[in-house]
């Protein structure tokens, strides 16, 4: 039975991903610009990411003033309740700004350092995926009715479909480029959407037998991650490790250790 609160919290981060999805595709102007960098001078935030954050922080604020929150674009409080929301409020936010239709929204709660319901929505597919913990993971799209996920049957390496993405720091992206060369010919491609929380839940729909990447913050996968666990994904990091900024995997279960195997190898932590 799925607990009352987690019910509530992914009620309020439907409401928010839904509103924000609909200003970030209605409200994008087309003068669109970078406000700002991160990370390096190709890792950029648009007007609409921080519009975006600061509409969603003011609808759970209303709904749950005592709350906590993590925002990629700033959003920030302890909270005194326990529940934190994981925030980014546009994944993929190149692909916004040269009008390519792979970002989303994406919105989790925690509860005692938990992820316990997370919601992505991805506006220019029409589609919205969300998950409790414990309670499946389930999709709102072009079909009729909400849908229940399941990831893809395992197939032999050789013949996974496997997507990834690259950092904004040139030396992390040029060693990222070169173990996605070593992984190329063992598997059956590799694609590179530039959203993880899309490719996350594509894992969790089974367009995808697998995704890897390295750099990834909180607010990136939180609520992905979530997702794909309740569709029957294994998630993780390095072996023994969750997921986290040194490696995320997600994979359909008999894709996801050969492949952490060969990343384990292919990456030479040191």
């Amino acid at each position: 039975m799925t607990d009352p609160l987690h019910t509530e919290l992914l009620e309020i981060a439907q409401e928010a991903a839904r509103r924000a999805g609909a200003l970030l595709r209605d409200g994008r102007p087309a003068d669109l610009a970078v406000a700002a960098t991160k990370s390096s001078p190709i890792d950029v935030v648009t007007e609409m990411d921080i519009a975006a954050e600061k509409l969603i922080t003011t609808v759970i604020a209303e709904r749950r003033p005592d709350d906590g929150f993590l925002g990629e674009e700033g959003a920030s409080g302890d909270g005194t309740s326990g529940v934190r929301w994981v925030i980014d409020p546009l994944d993929g936010t190149v692909n916004y700004l040269y009008g390519l239709p792979t970002w989303a929204v994406s919105i989790a709660a925690e509860q005692d350092g938990e992820t316990v319901a997370g919601v992505v929505e991805i506006p220019m597919r029409g589609e919205s995926y969300h998950a409790v913990r414990g309670g499946g993971a389930w999709a709102t799209g072009a079909w009729e009715g909400t849908r229940a996920l399941a990831c893809r049957p395992a197939p032999p390496l050789e013949q996974a479909l496997v997507s990834t993405g690259f950092n904004y720091v040139t030396e992390v992206r040029t060693r990222q480029a070169e173990v996605a060369a070593r992984l190329i010919p063992l598997l059956r491609d590799i694609r590179r959407g530039g959203s993880a929380a899309v490719d996350l839940c594509d894992v969790a729909a089974g367009r995808l037998d697998g995704y890897y990447e390295r750099g990834l913050h909180p607010w990136d996968l939180a609520a992905g991650d979530l997702i794909a666990r309740e569709a029957g994904a294994l998630t993780g990091g390095r072996p023994g490790e969750r997921p986290s900024h040194a490696l995320t995997i997600a994979a359909t279960p008999g894709v996801f250790e050969p492949l952490q195997r060969l990343l384990e190898d292919f990456e030479a932590w040191r």
